[in-house]
């Protein structure tokens, strides 16, 4: 139910990000030929005032095509309803609607949250430190750690509870490089001991996992509308700092941090699991994919709406559009990059899934 759960959510994403597009296009006159969920063969399809709704088979994105997209069509190249003969301003509000779809998504859902689940107001700790992520090939995978985890224990000393816990594993780790710690652990009913050694990193301990105090969040209804308001534009904008932040850490330190990049398989493995915690985990789950995948389609690159705004900004600058083949060019390396990376991060992930671990275990 957890993983449905996750696929669901990603399928909402897309399908959010591309209406953005598809009613940018279609409000302003401009013809629309397809709306896609998906690439490649169409599992479903429905042709409706000239346009095809298609689910497709690779289920990694979706788009909205135009009739310039098709060489075959018959429409005139000089309609004045076709996208590439609508002023600049125009074009650079269909690209840019489906980032803005996902932001005011994720704002919605965060409103949502508040509705539904209340307002947080309290942590009950309930002893340890919660293993929430764990990176491949670091200290914290080597010992055996996996989500869900609880860590109860260090150095047969116990850790207690709450973030004073967390803080004291935090700076054990860190003041720990290359040397062996002994973590207690509690897993489903059971409590291993496992050695684990933090890499060094300048001298700084790292285990390379994500943890936080186990317990419950408390929530309560809210006062009124304007609470909830507030809370989801402060949970925003802390989304939205993180997220960016963590984009620049990658751009800026991309051989430390390549090995963090998670594909669509661990996306949806995480999502199965906040999924099964319940509470307000999906809603924040939706919401942090969503600001994601807004940031993400933002970056100037080849086949994302980054990379078309830059094309339409050097049209603007020039006065013309770059000659087509450069274009061409520009947008076929971008799709040859962007199937590499999708192959490449989901037989990573798909290598890393806990169940694939367990069964080559047996």
């Amino acid at each position: 139910m957890g993983v449905l759960s996750a696929l669901l959510i990603l399928a909402l994403l897309v399908v959010v990000h591309e209406a953005g597009h598809f009613l940018a296009a279609v409000s302003q006159g401009i013809r629309v030929t397809s709306f896609n969920v998906g690439f490649g063969p169409a599992l479903l399809q429905k042709q409706r005032n000239g346009v095809l709704y298609a689910l497709r088979l690779i289920p990694l994105g979706g788009f909205v095509a135009f009739p310039e997209d098709e060489p075959d069509n018959d429409i005139d190249p000089r309609d004045p309803d076709l996208l590439k003969n609508r002023p600049l301003s125009q074009r650079a509000l269909v690209i840019a609607a489906g980032v803005i779809a996902n932001v005011i998504l994720a704002w919605v859902v965060l409103v949502g949250q508040g509705l539904v689940v209340g307002i947080p107001s309290g942590f009950s700790a309930t002893g340890g430190v919660l293993v929430t992520g764990v990176q491949p090939e670091q200290a914290a995978a080597q010992a055996g750690l996996e989500p869900g985890d609880t860590l109860i224990g260090l150095n047969g000393q116990p850790l207690g509870g709450g973030s004073s816990a967390v803080q004291t594993l935090v700076d054990a780790v860190k003041s720990s490089p290359s040397q062996e710690l002994q973590v207690e652990i509690k897993r489903q009913g059971e409590t291993l001991s496992v050695p684990m050694i933090p890499a060094d990193l300048g001298g700084s301990g790292r285990i390379g996992a994500q943890l936080q105090p186990a317990g419950v969040e408390n929530f309560r209804r809210p006062a009124n509308p304007l609470e909830v308001i507030s809370r989801a534009n402060r949970d925003f904008a802390a989304i939205w700092t993180r997220t960016i932040d963590g984009f620049w850490t990658l751009i800026t330190n991309f051989g430390e941090t390549a090995s963090q990049v998670s594909g669509p398989v661990k996306i949806v493995e995480m999502g199965a699991q906040l999924a099964e915690q319940g509470g307000s985990s999906l809603f924040l789950f939706t919401a942090l994919i969503s600001i994601n995948l807004a940031v993400l389609n933002a970056l100037p690159l080849p086949m994302l709406d980054g990379g078309q705004f830059v094309l339409l900004l050097i049209e603007g600058l020039r006065g013309r559009p770059l000659p087509e083949r450069i274009q061409m060019a520009f947008m076929q390396s971008g799709l040859v990059l962007l199937l590499g990376l999708s192959a490449v991060l989901i037989v990573k992930d798909t290598s890393q899934l806990s169940l694939v671990r367990q069964l080559m275990g047996n």
